[in-house]
């Protein structure tokens, strides 16, 4: 609005370089320079992929003059589909060229023969770059440069005071002497730790911007450092966790194990992991600590004296799980990664991401390399109802309005997604956002007339605004940026005609690129999330049966690791399903029953970090029997453990009831769970009179308790009877061995013991609880039945 002639009559589509701009900086709350600089070379090679020789070439070939409707719309889905197809391209950079592509068609149609098939693609690649290199640049450069590594810094300095908080407020929860004042300690411990959680995925986000700043403004060396201390701070969370669990699980307060010199050196150990957590706000990371080991030693000696026994009642073991969580607090505060660990885990962040924001600088062949095109039917379907979608937009919006016909199709290029969404729900809040802006932007110009200043000052408190909105629940970030755009667009044209005229034009292809978007999706997509949900939910179903199947004291920590790490992408997917279907309109199908799912869900999370726990306990047993002395015995001891009834049964117990359950989700109707019903109850009918147990017989059988009282005392045997014979090995090894290193290792054993002790309850637990939510689920699908 305020350059030169020359440079206006460069900028032939001024609307699109301020799309460009939110794009790029209005979509996160905290944008920083390597954010921008990163738009920069997605931009580039967006302009490259949709405007460069293969427009430059179609518009030579087939004169704008010669275009028709159907041949725009053709060309445009044709342009998108290329676009669309590769995926490991930025989604910044597909919404970008999508655009592109729709304005270097649409617009050739519409001027016709007066269109020049070279200067008009240029022109479009222009007014991208004047809005990235003179607004996103320009604006992230004053008043200060804002830096991805100040922003790392400055949320590291608050995260480890939130996380040393968070600390105290758990450790006086264990120590308090009522459960009055426990409760609100933990209260204010879960508030702190949601803010850790956002503060860490700050974090993780700045942190694939610094490779963009230069080395100027960050040393690229220190890359892999960094991105290791991404990992370090979620070690260091991991704990929190399981101390939430010990302390919801605690039958009584004070503890039953607590005494004068365990809570002395509780809280002496407190004070040092805080010193610790200290000294990390100003280094790196993934910096350890400097506190000397021998203070760290002498409180854990002081320790020692409550951990010489194992407890032989399961009332103790969220006391015994707390202080073993301090423990791996403790051991992952000391953790420093080597330099080929960091390297190797920066280079398999790399490899699993499909960001392809994710390189080394900004080396061209570092870029290209992570292009590759992956032609398979997971990548075909999105790009092929993309270009469907975005050619029947721009093919109803050129019949409705040729002059505006460009909205529709802009409408569904700036706002594709890269996973499933919910689509009604975007679609409404995507047009309500747009209403909001066009109606702001209305008063605008009615208001301020034709005075530039007054109408620039305008947009500042919309900006401000709108910065709330994207936060709402109601409208979130696509509601927002549908705002911002719709005022921005109409406040910044120049000479086109009557504002209200291009507002209600707008406003109405809008809803032609939004119909056009939600029609393609139900007509190639019909699965309705909820029906996904359920496919999803025995997805996790069968890979927790799995994992909880892989557990023992001899397994394999790593496989164990793996097993965890898949278990939690895939109810992560399911979260993300969840929230999808909860806001998915009914119709005339039956309401989706998000409650119950929002249970199985917490449960099956829980679950999850109960396995990481797992394995951590494992890894600590054999840490103090390598090396040792009694290291055969040691493992002969352990596997006449295992060989025991009570940890047989509780697999049993756990893997079946698991196995049945992702049965149960899977089966299609009633009438095939009703027929496997009787089926296994006839099959149980005949054993009883043989006198055998029905889970021995059949241990895949549909279980369902009735009387959680008899279940829970059935576990409670079973914990019970795992102690008994946890302490009979541990005393066994302490009269064998009179080696100090063993003597020096026992209340590792112990913590370890207890730790898997909790684990295996916990499993018990959280099972029983999917198994009543999966029976009021089905209950509820099936009401007459």
């Amino acid at each position: 609005m305020y350059g030169p002639a020359f440079l206006q009559s460069q900028i032939a589509f001024p609307a699109f370089s301020y799309v460009t701009v939110i794009l790029i900086i209005n979509t996160t709350s905290d944008a920083t320079l390597g954010d921008a600089l990163r738009g920069c070379w997605l931009a580039l090679f967006a302009t490259v992929q949709s405007v460069g020789p293969g427009a430059i070439l179609c518009l030579r070939v087939i004169e704008p003059a010669r275009f028709s409707s159907v041949t725009t719309a053709l060309a445009v889905a044709l342009g998108s589909f290329v676009v669309a197809l590769p995926e490991s391209t930025h989604l910044v950079a597909k919404r970008i060229g999508l655009g592109q592509v729709v304005i270097v068609y649409v617009v050739a149609f519409i001027n016709g023969a007066h269109t020049d098939p070279v200067m008009h693609p240029l022109h479009v690649a222009a007014s991208t770059a004047v809005g990235l290199v003179l607004a996103c640049v320009l604006a992230l450069l004053l008043p200060y440069p804002m830096a991805s590594l100040m922003q790392v810094k400055q949320n590291s300095k608050l995260l480890a005071e939130k996380v040393s908080e968070t600390l105290k407020l758990f450790v006086g929860a264990f120590c308090a002497e009522d459960s009055a004042s426990a409760l609100v300690s933990i209260s204010r411990a879960k508030s702190l730790a949601g803010t850790g959680t956002e503060l860490l995925s700050s974090i993780k986000r700045h942190q694939e911007s610094m490779q963009w700043e230069g080395v100027s403004v960050t040393k690229l060396q220190h890359w892999p450092a960094l991105k290791a201390g991404e990992h370090r701070w979620q070690d260091i969370m991991t704990p929190f966790r399981g101390m939430e669990m010990a302390l919801t699980r605690n039958s009584s307060y004070p503890a039953r194990i607590m005494d004068g010199e365990l809570k002395d050196g509780l809280l002496r150990f407190e004070e040092l992991l805080c010193l610790f957590i200290k000294e990390s706000k100003s280094s790196l990371p993934c910096d350890p600590p400097t506190v000397p080991e021998s203070n760290a030693e002498d409180i854990m000696k002081s320790l020692q004296a409550a951990l010489q026994t194992i407890p032989t009642a399961h009332q103790d073991l969220p006391s015994y799980f707390f202080l073993f969580c301090m423990k791996l607090l403790h051991c992952n505060l000391l953790a420093k990664p080597s330099a080929s660990k960091q390297g190797n885990t920066v280079q398999k962040d790399e490899n699993s991401s499909t960001d392809a924001c994710h390189m080394n600088g900004i080396s061209l062949h570092g870029v290209w390399s992570n292009l590759p095109m992956k032609v398979s039917w997971n990548r075909l379907m999105p790009a092929f109802k993309c270009s469907l979608s975005l050619g029947l937009a721009v093919l109803f919006g050129l019949l409705y309005n040729k002059e505006n016909g460009y909205w529709s199709g802009l409408s569904v290029a700036i706002s594709l997604a890269s996973a499933r969404e919910a689509t009604f729900k975007v679609a409404n809040v995507k047009a309500q956002g747009t209403v909001l802006g066009c109606v702001y932007g209305l008063l605008g110009c009615s208001l301020h007339g034709k005075f530039l200043p007054i109408i620039f000052l305008s947009l500042l408190p919309w900006f401000i605004f709108t910065s709330f909105l994207q936060r709402s629940r109601m409208y979130g970030q696509a509601g927002g940026i549908s705002a911002v755009i719709g005022a921005v667009i109409i406040l910044g044209r120049k000479n086109f005609g009557p504002p209200s005229q291009f507002a209600m034009a707008r406003i109405t292809e809008t809803f032609i690129g939004l119909s056009c978007s939600i029609m393609v999706e139900l007509l190639l997509q019909p699965t309705r999330a909820s029906t996904t949900a359920r496919t999803q939910l025995s997805k996790c179903l069968g890979t927790l049966h799995a994992c909880i199947a892989s557990v023992s004291l001899g397994c394999n920590i790593s496989e164990l690791e793996e097993n965890q790490k898949r278990l939690k992408i895939q109810v992560s997917e399911l979260g993300k399903i969840i929230t999808e279907a909860d806001v998915e309109p009914n119709f005339w199908f039956l309401p989706f029953h998000s409650a119950c799912y929002i249970k199985i869900f917490e449960s099956l999370s829980k679950m999850g970090d109960i396995l990481l726990f797992s394995a951590h306990a494992v890894g600590f047993l054999e840490q103090a029997s390598q090396g040792s002395v009694a290291e055969y015995s040691w493992k002969e001891h352990v596997n006449k453990l295992e060989d025991h009834d009570d940890l047989k049964l509780f697999k049993e117990m756990v893997c079946s009831s698991i196995k049945c359950y992702e049965r149960v989700t899977s089966m299609k109707s009633l009438t095939v769970l009703e027929k496997e019903l009787a089926k296994n109850y006839y099959k149980v009918s005949c054993d009883l009179e043989l006198g055998k147990s029905r889970r021995n017989y059949y241990p895949n059988m549909i279980i369902m308790e009735s009387n959680l009282d008899e279940h829970a005392m059935e576990k409670n045997i079973i914990i019970d009877l795992y102690l008994q014979h946890s302490k009979e090995l541990l005393d066994k090894i302490q009269v064998e061995s009179s080696d100090h290193d063993e003597l020096k290792y026992y209340s590792q054993r112990v913590l370890s013991f207890t730790a898997l002790g909790f684990c295996i309850s916990s499993f018990m637990r959280e099972s029983a609880e999917i198994g009543m939510e999966i029976k009021e689920l089905v209950q509820w699908e099936n009401p007459s039945s």
